[in-house]
């Protein structure tokens, strides 16, 4: 098995957020201090890649400085380059409890009607050392990943999230679509616009039908 940690704090914290709070509001720089002690951490525990998901700027050069320092030169940091302040992940909000106690996470996720900052923030982690690119969602942003695709020389990864899962099984449950061929449908579109790695909740019954 190949392990991939996801390097955030939201989980871990009373609040929800994904980092250290100040003033109600995130506080960047001191989150990237916390971020390179849980991205050693995990890589000591064994893991094979890191995935940072909190979208702290320089969370990939804070990662990558800490892994060389400490021996792991070889372990590869998998960025959640372009990540959406999206409606898409709510069922795992709830599932994972996780979902902000005040405020929301669009001081530090992105805009979805700005393509340009989706540009930026992938052209700074490949500066600083990312070894993939991930767009998550997927499945409303394949322009993204198609556009990053034919910048970048990296492999790019589109991250299916739960909402665009269950709404397929949720559609498929009323009767109202036949769910495995929607379900492949969905994860072609994200392949053909450019996805070398899907990251999805369909993975195992999508693996069985291929």
């Amino acid at each position: 098995m190949y392990v991939v940690a996801d390097v955030c704090f939201c989980e871990y914290t009373d609040h929800g957020h994904c980092g250290i709070i100040e003033n109600e509001d995130v506080d960047n720089d001191a989150t990237l201090i916390n971020l390179e002690k849980q991205g050693v951490s995990m890589a000591k525990a064994g893991a094979d890649m890191l995935a940072p998901s909190g979208m702290m700027d320089g969370m990939v050069a804070t990662l990558r400085d800490a892994l060389d320092f400490s021996d792991y030169v070889n372990t590869p940091i998998m960025s959640y380059a372009v990540k959406y302040a999206s409606a898409f992940y709510g069922p795992f909000r709830e599932a994972a409890d996780s979902t902000p106690s005040f405020g929301d996470r669009r001081t530090y996720q992105m805009d979805p009607a700005n393509r340009i900052e989706a540009l930026k923030e992938a052209a700074l982690d490949v500066e600083e050392g990312a070894d993939i690119l991930m767009v998550k969602p997927a499945l409303s942003y394949l322009d993204i990943i198609r556009e990053l695709k034919e910048i970048h020389d990296l492999p790019m990864a589109a991250y299916n999230v739960s909402g665009e899962y269950a709404m397929v099984k949720a559609a498929a449950q009323k009767g109202w679509i036949d769910g495995e061929k929607v379900m492949m449908e969905k994860l072609v579109s994200m392949k053909r616009a450019g996805a070398d790695i899907i990251l999805s909740y369909h993975a195992k019954e999508a693996a069985s039908l291929l």
